[in-house]
Parts: structure tokens; sequence; C-alpha cells
């Protein structure tokens, strides 16, 4: 299991200019674009990772390797508030999860899945979120 591995999609992506994202990319090796099996959904000026059964859906994202993997997840579970000290049904739950990279291989992450009803969001069908 690659646990010093994160996968990230959204404002964490590298070109954003989110302190967040530039953590990441100071604390990080980028290992190149990585896509997953699931449905992307804006949730306000960020979007929100759903898995799904259809292989059709895909969510395309950038990976990483943490140089401090257990530090900096803390960091990143306090920014997506989840984890420890945090009320049930947070907004974003931490988990592996399989990834293909651009060259086909396949490897595992974590990544943060959205964990609140999707049903009123409006659906970002190509798979790959851009700031607007």
């Amino acid at each position: 299991m690659n646990s010093d591995r994160l996968f990230v999609y959204g404002t964490l992506m590298r070109n954003f200019a989110h302190p967040m994202a530039q953590l990441l990319s100071r604390s990080a090796d980028f290992l190149g674009e990585a896509r997953c099996q699931g449905r992307l959904y804006l949730v306000k000026h960020y979007p929100g990772l759903v898995l799904s059964d259809d292989p059709t859906d895909v969510v395309l994202g950038e990976l990483y390797r943490l140089r401090q993997p257990d530090e900096l997840l803390r960091e990143f579970d306090m920014y997506e508030a989840c984890g420890e000290g945090f009320k049930e049904l947070t907004e974003y739950v931490r988990q592996m999860l399989k990834l293909t990279l651009a060259d086909g291989t396949a490897s595992e992450a974590w990544t943060y899945i959205y964990n609140w009803p999707v049903a009123h969001l409006p659906r970002i069908a190509s798979g790959r979120f851009m700031e607007k």
C-alpha cells in the first residue's frame, strides 16, 4: 500500500494559488497525472469526488509522493475538516483509492472522497476540475 501517495483533483492541484496547494507542491514530488473511477461534482468553489461502479465515470487529477506523509496528511485532514477530532459525517473522508497513471499503470493513493449528498449539486461531466 503506497500510503505516502496522495491523489488530488481540485484546489490542491498545481495550477491553483491556494496556500495548501503550495504546501503540497513544496512538500511532495509530483508523480504525474492520474485518473480514478468516480464522479465529480461542483460543491461550491471546489469539487467533490464520489465513487462510482461505472467504469465510464472517470475523474482526472494529479498524483504526489508525500515526503513526510504522516505530518502532511494531518495538515490536509485539517484542511478537508475530516479525521480525528471532527464530528462524524464530515464533508470529506480520506481513503485509499485505485488509480490509473497516464502510462496505464495501476497505483493506489489516499484521496478525499465527498461524503455528503450530491443530488442537488451540478456534475462536472468531464471529470476534470478547472478554476472558473
